[in-house]
C-alpha cells in the first residue's frame, strides 16, 4: 500500500512539472526595458590654449569662455545676461562630453568665434588672502585662501569651504568645493578656478557643478 502510494505521488508529480513546461531550463530570460540612450553632446574641438568664445545666434552671439588642455580635457562657460556662467560644457581627458544643466535632447555646439588670450595661473601662495564671493543677490561668503590652496569658511551665513590644487586646463586650478547654508547652492561640487583680468577687480572666478546646476562664484579681496 505504501509502495503504491509512493508511485501515485512521483508520477503525479511529473505530470505537474510536464504541465508547467518540465521546469524552467528551457525558458528564454523574460522581456527587459530598453534603456533610453543618453543625449549626445558635442561640442567644437579647439587647440591647447584659453579663448574668449562666441556661439548661438549670430545676430545676438552668446559669450564664453573656453579651456583646452594638451590631455585631451575641455571647458566651455557659457555666459547669461550678467556674464555669469549659466551653462557648462565639460569633458574629461578620454571621455564625452557632458552638459551642464544636463540636456534631455542632443546637443552640437559650433563657435562663432574664438579669440586666444593669455593663460595665467598663479602660484597658490600668491591667492592666500580672505576674500567675499557675491552667491547672490543680498547673499555673500566669506571665505579664506592660504598658501597650499585650503578654503577655509569665514564669518558669513553661506559656509564655502574646499582645496586649489595643480590643474592640466590653462589658466586654471582644480576646485572641490563644499558649501552650507548658501541657499539654493548644492553641498558640493567639484570645478575650476579660473585667472583672468576680465574679471577684475575681482581675484579670481570659481566655476564648478554638481552634474545638475552650473554655478559660478567670484571671488573680490577684502
Amino acid at each position: 500500500m505504501n509502495r503504491t502510494f509512493r508511485i501515485w505521488t512521483l508520477s503525479a508529480l511529473v505530470s505537474a512539472l510536464a504541465a508547467c513546461g518540465g521546469g524552467d531550463h528551457d525558458a528564454g530570460p523574460g522581456p527587459t526595458a530598453e534603456q533610453p540612450a543618453q543625449p549626445k553632446v558635442a561640442v567644437q574641438d579647439l587647440p591647447t590654449g584659453t579663448y574668449v568664445v562666441s556661439l548661438g545666434d549670430a545676430s545676438a552671439p552668446t559669450v564664453g569662455k573656453y579651456y583646452a588642455a594638451e590631455d585631451g580635457s575641455r571647458l566651455l562657460a557659457v555666459a547669461d545676461g550678467t556674464d555669469r556662467a549659466d551653462r557648462l560644457y565639460r569633458r574629461s581627458a578620454q571621455e564625452a562630453w557632458v552638459a551642464v544643466p544636463p540636456s534631455a535632447t542632443d546637443v552640437s555646439v559650433t563657435l562663432l568665434r574664438s579669440d586666444a588670450i593669455p593663460a595665467t595661473t598663479p602660484a597658490p601662495a600668491s591667492l592666500a588672502g580672505t576674500y567675499v564671493a557675491l552667491v547672490s543677490a543680498g547673499t555673500t561668503a566669506r571665505l579664506s585662501v592660504n598658501a597650499s590652496g585650503d578654503i577655509t569658511a569665514g564669518a558669513s551665513a553661506c559656509k564655502l569651504s574646499g582645496k586649489l590644487a595643480a590643474n592640466a586646463l590653462p589658466g586654471t586650478m582644480k576646485a572641490t568645493l563644499a558649501m552650507a547654508g548658501c541657499g539654493a547652492l548644492p553641498a558640493s561640487s567639484t570645478g575650476v578656478a579660473t585667472f583672468d583680468k576680465d574679471y577684475l577687480p575681482a581675484k579670481f572666478r570659481l566655476l564648478s557643478d554638481d552634474g545638475i546646476r552650473a554655478i559660478d562664484l567670484w571671488a573680490f579681496a577684502e
